[in-house]
């Protein structure tokens, strides 16, 4: 498995047999450079966490050049099918989806999702994290952007992540201190990738706190720059 960071919460993920991109805000993300065909090249699943702008990015675009699959909240795909995505593939929070390739499992996340149209603010649905499960691969939860809950204990007892995506922005996400808390009191994971963060001067700049929050556990905190990713091999 191969993870690359666009910036945000967009990410890049390789399997055998697929290249999903998470919430890709791309082209208008502050930082965003690089060739946007090589970004999206070979893309068969677009997969979003909520419906939020900075989320939903340039998945219309995406979706037209590669052809490939939008998996997300019944809201978001229909929405998002009214502006031209031809393949959708919906669940909501609880279910899995079997996309071939791997396996794509809803859960919980404390935040909103909806999107202004026209003027008019639209409901998309809930804000959800993603369990990503391919054989022989290490088990990826994308939290998306929540904040901190006791419920999590449940989702690492049910699918037992190994890389956990978290948010440590604050103001709309957990911050650094919370995203700690949660790593170190309701997962085993073995690597964190910090996100949501240093895009807007809103939002914190770093991942110092995270990485000092985790040194002494048994968490490796991955912090990667835009557009550079790492290679992850096995599951547990």
């Amino acid at each position: 498995m191969k993870i690359t960071w666009f910036g945000h919460s967009a990410f890049r993920v390789e399997i055998p047999g697929a290249v999903l991109l998470i919430d890709p805000f791309l082209k208008y993300h502050p930082a965003y450079a690089g060739n946007f065909d090589e970004m999206i090249a070979g893309t068969t699943h677009v997969l979003l966490t909520h419906g939020h702008e900075d989320h939903v990015g340039d998945t219309v675009e995406i979706c037209a050049a590669t052809g490939a699959e939008l998996v997300s909240s019944p809201e978001v795909c229909g929405w998002l099918a009214l502006q031209g995505v031809a393949s959708i593939n919906p669940g909501n929070i609880g279910g899995t989806i079997d996309c071939g390739a791997f396996k794509v499992s809803f859960t919980d996340a404390t935040h909103s999702s909806s999107m202004i149209v026209d003027g008019k603010m639209i409901y998309l649905g809930p804000a959800m994290g993603l369990v990503i499960r391919a054989a022989n691969e290490p088990t990826l939860y994308h939290m998306g952007d929540t904040g901190l809950f006791g419920d999590m204990a449940l989702i690492d007892e049910l699918y037992h992540p190994e890389i956990g995506i978290v948010p440590i922005g604050d103001r709309f996400t957990m911050d650094a201190r919370q995203a700690a808390i949660a790593c170190k009191r309701f997962f085993h994971f073995d690597t964190v990738i910090p996100a949501h963060y240093a895009t807007f001067p809103l939002l914190a700049a770093s991942a110092d706190e995270l990485v000092r929050d985790l040194a002494g556990t048994d968490t490796k905190v991955q912090v990667l720059g835009y557009g550079a990713g790492a290679e992850f091999t096995g599951a547990r």
